[in-house]
């Protein structure tokens, strides 16, 4: 059976070779906790390998949380403001302007898992996995600190304070993850690019 992405494995291949070691001299490899960047690289070797599962994946994350990330883009390019927060970094001249623009990738890749879900079908199995995913990675980023608040893992998106001691708020944190984000979107792919879950392995 002939590879789904002949030519597209290889531009993620090269797109890894710069944009990892970019990212992790300038932001550090803490920021590859994020659940976004997570996506990123589960969207790069899903690519390579043609697997359903790992580009089914990161498609849980990214096509809301990095749709609301350009929102966000777009409405402080147009109003001066931030609307949710989250790209203030993308104004930081501390960071050559090259290496904010990589976090364009928010652009590309909400279009891009889901032109290849409809190539290779939209994997139900991706839900529990990815939960348990965001499950690890919500209280493995408050590591970083909380001025980063990488996750949400110290305050919250919307009322921006902690919901009591760090596993109680990790939890509520991850309900919302949940049921805000993954959910949903698991239900609308599903329904749009769905496909039996093989008996396959996870990465295959």
């Amino acid at each position: 059976m002939s590879h789904p992405f002949p030519s597209l494995r290889w531009a993620a291949l090269a797109w890894l070779a710069v944009w990892v070691p970019t990212y992790a001299v300038f932001y550090g490899f803490g920021n590859f906790v994020h659940l976004c960047d997570v996506a990123v690289l589960l969207t790069c070797v899903g690519l390579w390998r043609g697997s359903a599962l790992l580009l089914s994946m990161p498609a849980l994350t990214s096509v809301l949380i990095d749709l609301t990330w350009d929102l966000d883009l777009g409405w402080r390019l147009v109003t001066g403001r931030h609307l949710l927060g989250g790209t203030e970094y993308m104004w930081e001249p501390k960071y050559p302007l090259w290496v904010r623009l990589l976090s364009l990738f928010h652009l590309v890749l909400p279009v891009l898992l889901l032109w290849a879900l409809r190539r290779v079908g939209y994997d139900r199995r991706a839900l529990f996995i990815q939960s348990l995913l965001g499950l690890a990675l919500i209280p493995l980023a408050r590591l970083i600190g909380p001025e980063a608040n990488v996750n949400f893992s110290w305050r919250d998106p919307f009322f921006h304070r902690s919901w009591g001691p760090a596993p109680v708020h990790v939890l509520v944190i991850f309900a919302g993850l949940l049921g805000v984000v993954y959910v949903p979107t698991h239900l609308l792919l599903s329904r749009v690019y769905g496909r039996r879950a093989s008996t396959s392995p996870p990465c295959s």
